[in-house]
């Protein structure tokens, strides 16, 4: 299966008072990734996965190594772990070559905000979503 990798700049206002990467960075990281991977489901005419709406439901971040400050991104690689009719599961690793410094994931859920309530995915977002599925991903 197919996975999709983000090249994430690292912002020296990223860094806490200890000269690392703060984990609230990572969230942003791990968000900046899942919006462009998402976006790739339709490039025409944006992403019809958060226009439709969505909402995170969970968040797991395994911190494995500090990362500091640097001007090369870092990579997080993307791919889902899991697929039902209502959720996605993203797994992340933040890397830069065999370095890890993190591995992720996120749950998201469909919502529509007009009726107030999670709706399912379509078929589209499930026929997209397929294409990046690895049920037994390694993290790294």
């Amino acid at each position: 299966m197919a996975r999709h990798s983000y090249p994430c700049p690292i912002r020296w206002s990223d860094m806490d008072v200890y000269g690392i990467v703060n984990n609230v960075s990572y969230l942003r990281y791990l968000e900046e990734a899942r919006v462009d991977f998402v976006f790739r489901m339709a490039p025409t005419d944006g992403d019809a996965f958060f226009r439709d709406g969505s909402v995170v439901v969970e968040h797991s971040i395994r911190y494995r190594k500090q990362l500091v400050h640097r001007h090369a991104p870092v990579e997080i690689e993307m791919w889902v772990s899991d697929l039902q009719s209502a959720t996605v599961a993203i797994g992340y690793v933040v890397r830069d070559g065999d370095t890890v410094y993190a591995t992720a994931s996120t749950v998201m859920a469909p919502f529509d905000y007009e009726a107030g309530r999670p709706r399912r995915l379509t078929d589209a977002e499930t026929s997209f979503f397929e294409k990046y599925l690895e049920q037994s991903a390694a993290a790294g």
